[in-house]
């Protein structure tokens, strides 16, 4: 029967503890916001945006979101934050519909602030990246003994999951864009990150691998993995992400971990 990697019980969990350290901090004076600006108002990135505030409301996180269409202006409210002592942390739902504004904004975000970890001088690792390892780490997924494929290598996945993988010493393997993906049923492991829908077939997947889906698309509002639908009707398998509440739920987790990481620490800043 194939176990289900499910990011919301974990979550779950973790919210407890979290909810914890936002009180501690509360009852030092310390207030940990989060602000989230974007300049896309589409359904989905809404929904992303609701999911972090009602969140933050859980474990007593303050969530402040800035909708600002003009590229420079959403500059300029990022530099705004960055120099805002109340402002713990600040991230840009992406992706941005001026997408060739992407590099420019990001990097214009203070390193101890980042706390989706994407600028290239950041201090916190990716929190989708960081994401998949706790979930695969939270249903005892042994990495170190298995062959690893990653499909996509971009920023907020593949790029930092490589680099993560590789540095503890794993066997992995990055496929990007283009190339065959009829080899993927030798693998132990594969985690999909590239937002093509249908694009990891049932027979790309040999009996009793991990699968975990991080690709996130939207056709016609309906948000969809990389994975073709038949892959979830299989029971061979050792562990698959669901269709909804995988990494997206560890995601969030993962931010608001790194978010009252960087109040505590700004809290200690002498001024």
């Amino acid at each position: 029967m194939t176990k289900l990697l499910d990011g919301r019980e974990l979550a779950g969990f973790i919210k407890e503890r979290q909810s914890r350290v936002a009180n501690s901090l509360r009852a030092q004076n310390i207030v940990p916001k989060l602000l989230i600006l974007r300049d896309n108002d589409s359904p989905v990135i809404e929904k992303y945006v609701l999911l972090k505030q009602r969140y933050g409301e859980d474990i007593g996180v303050v969530v402040e979101d800035k909708l600002e269409k003009d590229a420079e202006k959403l500059k300029n409210l990022v530099s705004e934050a960055n120099s805002d002592p109340s402002v713990s942390a600040i991230i840009v739902q992406l992706p941005l519909k001026s997408s060739a504004e992407t590099d420019a904004v990001l990097g214009l975000i203070a390193p101890e602030k980042d706390v989706d970890g994407l600028s290239k001088v950041g201090k916190f690792d990716s929190a989708t990246a960081t994401a998949i390892n706790w979930l695969l780490a939270g249903y005892n997924i042994d990495l170190s003994s298995s062959k690893i494929a990653l499909v996509g290598r971009g920023r907020l996945v593949g790029a930092p999951l490589e680099k993560m993988f590789k540095n503890s010493g794993f066997s992995v393997t990055t496929f990007e864009k283009g190339d065959s993906l009829s080899s993927l049923n030798t693998f132990d492991v594969i985690i999909s990150a590239t937002g093509v829908p249908g694009l990891i077939k049932n027979e790309f997947i040999k009996p009793g691998a991990v699968v975990v889906d991080a690709g996130t698309a939207s056709e016609d509002g309906v948000l969809k993995g990389d994975l073709e639908e038949s892959v979830r009707e299989r029971s061979d398998l050792k562990a698959l992400t669901p269709k909804f509440g995988g990494v997206g739920p560890m995601t969030v987790s993962v931010l608001f971990e790194n978010v009252l990481s960087a109040a505590q620490k700004s809290a200690q800043e002498p001024k």
